[in-house]
């Protein structure tokens, strides 16, 4: 399966974003999806997924109550819906999918097999 991140931007910071996720060359129901962050000089974090079976989700802490995670099988796409965003949640923004990680692995991105090329997110103050 191939993934396109799209949506980033500049936002003020209480400000909004969607980031959107499309597959292409398979069936995006069938992987369990991730979205990471990466900001400058740091390691590639864990922010929230959504499981392929069953649709359940987990979050970072950091993220909890702001960003929402979802899926429209019907359009093969992904979302996080970004809220209340603050200028430390700036970082490139990554989607990502496998098909058979279990769900204690889930905020592990060595553990995803298919990539996106990330989207940038800027938040001001």
């Amino acid at each position: 399966v191939q993934l396109q991140a799209s949506g980033g931007g500049l936002v003020q910071a209480g400000g909004s974003l969607r980031l959107s996720c499309v597959a292409s060359g398979r069936t995006l129901s069938s992987y369990s999806v991730g979205w990471f962050r990466q900001a400058p000089g740091s390691e590639r974090e864990f922010v929230t997924a959504i499981f392929r079976r069953g649709g359940s989700t987990q979050y970072a802490d950091s993220v909890k109550g702001r960003f929402t995670i979802s899926r429209d099988n019907a359009k093969n796409t992904a979302y996080l819906q970004m809220s209340s965003l603050k200028p430390e949640d700036t970082a490139v923004y990554y989607c990502a999918a496998d098909s058979t990680i279990i769900a204690s692995s889930i905020g592990d991105p060595n553990q995803y097999d298919y990539w996106g090329q990330g989207t940038q997110v800027t938040v001001s103050s």
